[in-house]
């Protein structure tokens, strides 16, 4: 029976470390970026005799995987054994041992059978022990990743924090961080709220928000807001654009500037594209004003529509983000098909500056900002940024792939209109200034590696 095994010192005692594991988002965080896993089911966390199921998709193949877990012992370790699934047999034991300080080591301790018996060994074999070699390497990693984050502010407190948009990618990717670091998260959603479920009701269409259910949150992540992408900005478009931004913060602040007790902090979103198309050698901090164009005047009024918090008392960030790099959505997900086929390339002339960010890099940004004094405009974008043609290149060679046909400008504007001419061929350097005084450090500063994390690739 094949036998994986894997050891990392982590940057906390082996009873967070444990207890991490055993709270509510943390199996998602645990989940690589590249793969596509879905939980049904889930009763007990890790306790003895609880269960998890889950369905793997890999292309149009789904699979189910049910696992039991046992062997539970408090703060050292536990098991979780497949009961159906895609194995034969799996047998997944963790364990926690605890080192001098304040450190701790994680092993991961497998033992696994094909099906097919000597056939599927042979088939599958080294197939296998790669796939499970680059989950672990990723789930080592976010774990020490998520629990550097978490030490930073571990003597504040657990806080109760609402987030809008959090079915979105960052919205999920932050609740998931937030719960299994101990926060309670109520999600704000438009439908009823389900039965023992932390949600919050409300419909800015219609003008509807349960006030009552936000009363003492001591913090709120406005996330929400019609996609800028996916279509030509007809007339029609652009103010459904404009109306779900503006009129939506508008909403949220002036009932959050209500409540009998206001949270500490609003962290609202925004985009770089504030600044619109800016010359290559320009850099934009958090002092330049609004550029000119569509996305430039979206940006103005969503963050003018924070103020009734602001004049509430209530500290607003207005957390202008970069393109987010993310396997699972957004613009990296986008380009992925063609660049895995070899048709990528840069877009226009390439030289347009591209301010990305990694999403674990938001994620953590935020809960960096929720507990820090930070206020007013935020750029969230990694340090360095790159032109076109070079992430056009990184992506390429990432994916072992060429990336030498262009998207020509022409054709781009032809296709898709002001949408295009402004999300594709506009740029921005942009610079993080105010989160990287106030501490701030990204875990992924480096497209090459970001784009590897994200993506599950080796060197």
């Amino acid at each position: 029976m094949p036998v994986f095994e894997k050891k990392s010192v982590m940057p906390a005692p082996a009873a967070a470390v444990f207890q991490w594991h055993g709270r509510p988002g943390a199996f998602e965080r645990l989940v690589p970026p590249w793969q596509r896993i879905t939980v049904v089911e889930r009763s007990g966390g890790i306790r003895e005799g609880a269960r998890l199921t889950m369905v793997i998709r890999n292309g149009p193949v789904a699979v189910r995987w049910e696992a039991r877990h046992s062997g539970y012992r408090e703060g050292r370790e536990f098991t979780d054994e497949q009961v159906s699934g895609p194995f034969k047999s799996w047998r997944h034991t963790h364990r926690f041992i605890a080192q001098s300080g304040s450190s701790s080591v994680l092993h991961d301790h497998i033992e696994y059978a094909p099906r097919l018996g000597p056939a599927g060994k042979l088939l599958m074999g080294g197939y296998t022990a790669r796939l499970i070699e680059r989950m672990f390497r990723f789930r080592h990693a976010q774990t020490s990743r998520d629990l550097v984050r978490l030490r930073a502010f571990a003597g504040q407190g657990p806080r109760r924090i609402a987030i809008s948009g959090a079915s979105g990618m960052i919205g999920t990717a932050l609740g998931h961080f937030l719960e299994a670091g101990g926060h309670r998260v109520e999600r704000m959603v438009r439908r009823a709220p389900r039965p023992g479920c932390a949600e919050v009701h409300w419909d800015p269409e219609r003008g509807e928000i349960d006030a009552g259910a936000l009363d003492g949150v001591d913090a709120v992540v406005h996330l929400s807001g019609e996609s800028v992408a996916g279509g030509r900005w007809t007339r029609e478009r652009r103010e459904k654009i404009v109306k779900s931004r503006a009129d939506s913060t508008r909403l949220l602040c002036e009932t959050l500037a209500r409540l009998a007790v206001k949270p500490r902090v609003l962290i609202s979103a925004s985009a770089i594209g504030y600044y619109g198309d800016c010359a290559e050698e320009a850099v934009c901090d958090e002092g330049r004003e609004a550029g000119r164009g569509f996305l430039a005047e979206v940006c103005r009024q969503w963050e003018d529509a924070t103020a009734p918090a602001r004049k509430a008392g209530i500290r607003v960030v207005n957390l202008r983000i970069g393109v987010v790099l993310a396997a699972r959505g957004g613009a990296l997900n986008r380009m992925l098909p063609p660049f895995s086929l070899g048709f990528g390339g840069r877009i226009g002339t390439g030289k347009q500056i591209m301010s990305w960010v990694a999403l674990d890099d938001v994620v953590g940004a935020i809960h960096h900002l929720i507990f820090t004094a930070v206020s007013g405009p935020v750029n969230l974008a990694a340090p360095e940024s790159v032109t076109n043609a070079q992430f056009a290149a990184a992506l390429g060679q990432v994916l072992h792939r060429p990336a030498l046909l262009p998207l020509p400008a022409p054709l781009i504007r032809a296709l898709f209109g002001r949408m295009g001419e402004e999300m594709l061929l506009y740029g921005a350097r942009v610079e993080p200034k105010k989160l990287l005084d106030s501490g701030f450090a990204f875990s992924l500063p480096d497209l090459a590696y970001a784009l590897r994390e994200e993506l599950g690739r080796e060197d």
